[in-house]
């Protein structure tokens, strides 16, 4: 096939994709602008949402205005995936910096994430060694239960809780390295000690900002994550071939702006260092040989609900085991 034939992951499994090594190196440039110019006009975005959120105190337009702001908080996850891969940002301390900013206000430690993230890449869609493998559900009420947030939240908290005590479950062992193991429990112990610090500082100084602004908005929005990530995986076969474990959902712009372009995700799967500001292009390049749905999430979701509704033989294939 030549010498400059893309050799990841797709040709490992089919050989066949349209895109050689020179083409590849090119969209993996990493560069600071593109997220220094994309970071205020997101912010801008958040801005807005509270000050709809400020304007609606008091008044019964404030749960409709929290679940708004709400939706664009939870995206903070967003940017901390993408400073994960340290792909946000060329500098690496910015990734470093703004992923652990992003990871407090949605409760998702960066340094644990980092290693289960890692492992949810090399096993994508692998029961048993696949730490976010989110279950194709055998009922629609258990897939409206995990759209409802709380099991992530159960699991988010409880995990939070045994590694502030210096707990690590068998599964987690298998991905946070030793050396690693007491950073996670401090991380952990920061965030419990800083949100138990403003939870005291609500009681005991009266103040509610936290609860309006954060608290009860990140609540109201995390559905809406959650359906976004399973839009992601769910559903998808339980193989290694990442032209078919994950799916791309081809959203409008303001979905892709709000996260970081994280919905072209078969390409994030097959190139995972390639920044977010070039995976509009590599999806260009790659169409016809990933797996891409352009219903959008409602679609997807759709089309979920029709193999639980329609369940053959074959389901127990793609039920995996929950994961966030």
């Amino acid at each position: 096939m030549g010498e400059d034939v893309l050799t990841p992951q797709t040709q490992a499994f089919h050989g066949a994709a349209p895109l050689r090594r020179r083409e590849l190196k090119s969209l993996m440039r990493r560069s600071d602008l593109p997220a220094l110019i994309r970071l205020p006009l997101w912010y801008g975005v958040l801005a807005s949402t509270a000050l709809l959120v400020w304007t609606a105190l008091g008044t019964w337009w404030l749960v409709p205005a929290m679940f708004v702001h709400g939706v664009v908080l939870v995206h903070h996850f967003s940017l901390q995936h993408e400073c994960t891969h340290f792909t946000a940002f060329r500098t690496r301390r910015i990734n470093e910096w703004v992923g652990t900013w992003c990871g407090f206000w949605i409760c998702v430690p960066p340094i644990f994430f980092r290693y289960e993230h890692c492992d949810h890449h090399t096993y994508t869609q692998i029961v048993g060694r696949d730490p976010e493998l989110i279950p194709l559900s055998g009922s629609v009420w258990g897939h409206l239960a995990y759209l409802s947030s709380l099991p992530y939240w159960r699991g988010m908290f409880g995990g939070l809780l045994n590694h502030a005590w210096g707990r690590l479950s068998a599964a987690e062992k298998r991905f946070v390295p030793p050396e690693e193991r007491r950073a996670v429990v401090v991380e952990a112990r920061v965030f419990l000690a800083l949100y138990l610090a403003v939870a005291v500082a609500v009681v005991v100084f009266d103040w509610w900002e936290p609860l309006w602004f954060w608290w009860l908005p990140v609540f109201l929005g995390e559905p809406v994550m959650r359906l976004i990530r399973m839009t992601e995986h769910v559903g998808r076969p339980n193989v290694r071939d990442m032209t078919t474990n994950t799916r791309t959902t081809v959203v409008s712009w303001p979905w892709r702006f709000l996260a970081w372009n994280m919905p072209f995700h078969a390409e994030h799967h097959f190139a995972p260092s390639v920044p977010f500001h070039a995976l509009p292009a590599l999806h260009e390049k790659l169409k016809g040989h990933l797996h891409a749905e352009a219903g959008g999430y409602l679609g997807v979701h759709r089309g979920i609900l029709g193999q639980i509704t329609g369940r053959s033989e074959r389901l127990g294939d793609l039920v995996g085991t929950d994961g966030r």
